[in-house]
């Protein structure tokens, strides 16, 4: 009996009808059973008369199918079995649990540390292989990027594939009724590649940096798309769903946003992870296909310091996607410096939110990561591993409290006595303190005289932990006096 392992994806083909248009014109389902589960999900059509079904189990045994569709001359049915799982990275989908946190089906906490390459997949063959082979070296485990081309400054050039073919009876236009295979292959390829990494694919469904029309497709042509995507990559236990990059660009609603969230959920069985990312107005991300915040900045100097308010305001995860881009050309949200874009992961990770990452240095032939991948040049990349590590030594492997399990969580914006940023994590006997752009050279703790501490002072930029000791009572910790500190104390 053929196998797959727990949340792997098992795919099946069948030869079908392919006159007239396949996209519209016929579907194909399928029934997947377990003793734990069934689910029903809907097939597309590949090209060349193939058409494919997709499923993602989430439980180990025997599995049966039934499939159906009219552009079939029968059924077909079949069954596979399920392992347990083998690959060190395969820990499932990530879900929201406790409200505001993410972790991995198997529990594993998932302490996002995203990045954006908005066109990669897009380029020529040897600048992907390049960006795979980058991000195997980081420590990024989230990327977001598009399925649609995008035009925009720095970014110029005509696609290596276009999602749909051109019209017959009018050179120069496409067909949004006509799929073009040959794109979404190579995006399932790369796709696979991530799943092999363990990075997420943050898909980007819609944007408004576009020359093609695809921006601007009647509604029945934007649903037709999002079916067909959905049902090609919603088995894959890496993606997200991000219905759109800077939504409020568009001349869709927030109406129609809403009802496309809803398609896209209704026809995801497995309820991945779904979002919408704003530029000047953060959508209503209470809406209850939103599964998280998905956040740019809005004000210049004050964002990720209201991670805790959003996260209060919308009792849902909070990921800062984008918190302006390491850099150096001429816009505003691609130059800061990378000690700013690590101080701002730090700030939002100890307010209980994720963050994401981006590089927009010049280059000769405008190969910048934001946008193309390729390799990195920055500052800021190199500390995400050390963040990482400080993460996921937190107790619980949480930043913040949970119910139940965790402690009070003490979150300050600002310390007036000693003018430092700072924010503070609380789990029973486990606390740090963050002090960003403040420099500190000393601080006093007062503990019980019956209680004794561990403390280590983290320098967050040069990224070592001093060992300063076990301390109980009235304890003075001498600081370095520069920016990027955290003290961590540990109850003994």
């Amino acid at each position: 009996m053929e196998c797959i392992e727990k949340w792997g994806m098992y795919e099946l083909s069948f030869a079908g009808r392919s006159e007239g248009n396949p996209y519209i014109d016929y579907y194909i389902k399928a029934e997947f059973s377990g003793d734990n589960e069934k689910i029903v999900v809907d097939g597309f059509y590949d090209g060349d008369g193939i058409y494919r079904i997709r499923f993602m189990p989430s439980y180990t045994g025997e599995y049966s199918y039934r499939v159906w569709g009219n552009c079939l001359d029968d059924e077909k049915e079949g069954s596979f079995l399920v392992t347990p799982v083998k690959s060190s990275s395969n820990h499932g989908p990530v879900r929201v649990i406790y409200e505001n946190f993410l972790a991995y089906e198997d529990d594993l906490p998932y302490n996002s540390i995203g990045t954006t390459c908005y066109a990669w997949v897009h380029q020529p063959d040897e600048l992907c292989d390049l960006t795979l082979d980058t991000l195997s070296k980081s420590s990024f485990n989230k990327i977001r990027f598009c399925i649609f081309p995008k035009f925009y400054k720095y970014n110029e050039k005509e696609p290596v594939t276009y999602p749909y073919v051109r019209k017959r009876s009018a050179e120069g236009d496409f067909d949004f009724t006509w799929f073009n295979p040959e794109h979404f292959r190579r995006l399932d390829y790369y796709i696979v590649e991530l799943t092999k990494l363990g990075i997420e694919a943050d898909l980007i469904l819609m944007h408004p940096y576009d020359r093609w029309g695809f921006s601007e497709m009647s509604k029945e042509c934007d649903e037709l798309y999002l079916r067909y995507v959905t049902a090609r990559y919603a088995a894959f236990r890496n993606v997200w769903w991000s219905m759109a990059n800077e939504y409020d660009l568009m001349s869709k609603g927030d109406d129609r946003w809403n009802e496309y969230g809803r398609l896209v959920t209704a026809s995801d069985p497995y309820h991945h992870m779904c979002s919408i990312h704003n530029c000047l107005r953060y959508f209503d991300y209470g809406s209850e296909w939103i599964t998280h915040c998905s956040m740019q900045r809005t004000d210049l100097y004050s964002h990720v310091e209201l991670t805790d308010k959003y996260i209060k305001m919308y009792n849902k995860p909070v990921v800062w996607d984008e918190i302006s881009y390491e850099g150096n050309i001429d816009s505003g949200w691609g130059n800061i410096s990378g000690q700013e874009l690590v101080r701002r992961f730090w700030e939002v990770s100890l307010r209980g939110g994720y963050a994401g990452h981006g590089e927009t240095y010049v280059h000769p032939d405008d190969i910048l990561w934001w946008s193309h991948g390729g390799v990195l040049h920055g500052d800021s990349f190199l500390r995400f591993a050390f963040l990482k590590k400080i993460l996921c030594e937190t107790p619980g492997g949480y930043i913040k409290c949970g119910q139940g399990i965790f402690d009070e969580v003490v979150g300050i914006p600002y310390d007036e006595e000693n003018e430092a940023t700072w924010s503070t994590v609380k789990y029973c006997s486990y606390e740090i303190h963050y002090y960003g752009f403040g420099r500190p050279s000393f601080r006093d703790y007062n503990f019980p005289e019956d209680e004794e501490y561990r403390i280590d002072v983290i320098d967050t930029w040069n990224m070592t932990v001093t060992d300063m000791g076990i301390h109980h009572g009235h304890t003075r910790i001498s600081l370095p006096g520069r920016e990027y500190m955290a003290v961590r104390l540990v109850r003994i």
